[in-house]
C-alpha cells in the first residue's frame, strides 16, 4: 500500500461517525438479558455474530446457558444508540453512555437479567 492510500484510509477512519449505545444479549429460551454498553455498537454486534458463528461464548456471565444451548437462542438487541458529537471528548461520550445504561437498568428492573 502506498503512503497516499494509507494516509487517506487513516483520515477516513478518524472522520468516521462514532456510534455507541446500550445493547442486550438476550437468551430467548429463558427470556433473560445481559445488559451491556459500549462506544462502538457495531463492533459489539460484530463480536457477538463472530461468537455465534464460531461457537464461542461472548461473555462469561452467559457461559452456562451458552454451553447448554450451543449458542443458540441468543440474539443481539440494540436498545439505544448515541452518536458522538465533534465537540464531545471520548471521556464525556463514555460517561453519557454509562448514564444511558443506568437508565436502561432502571427500565428493565422487573426483568430477569444476567
Amino acid at each position: 500500500m502506498d503512503k497516499k492510500s494509507k494516509k487517506e484510509m487513516q483520515a477516513q477512519y478518524k472522520e468516521r461517525e462514532i456510534v455507541g449505545g446500550v445493547y442486550a444479549i438476550k437468551n430467548t429460551a429463558k427470556n433473560k438479558r445481559l445488559l451491556e454498553s459500549g462506544t462502538d455498537i457495531q463492533g459489539s454486534r460484530n463480536r457477538f455474530e463472530f461468537a455465534v458463528k464460531t461457537g464461542s461464548c461472548v461473555n462469561p456471565k452467559l457461559q452456562s446457558d451458552w454451553t447448554e444451548q450451543n449458542g443458540g437462542h441468543f440474539v443481539f438487541e440494540t436498545l439505544e444508540e448515541l452518536k458522538k458529537s465533534d465537540s464531545q471528548t471520548l471521556k464525556d461520550f463514555e460517561n453519557d453512555i454509562e448514564v444511558m445504561k443506568q437508565m436502561w437498568l432502571e427500565k428493565l428492573s422487573g426483568e430477569d437479567l444476567y
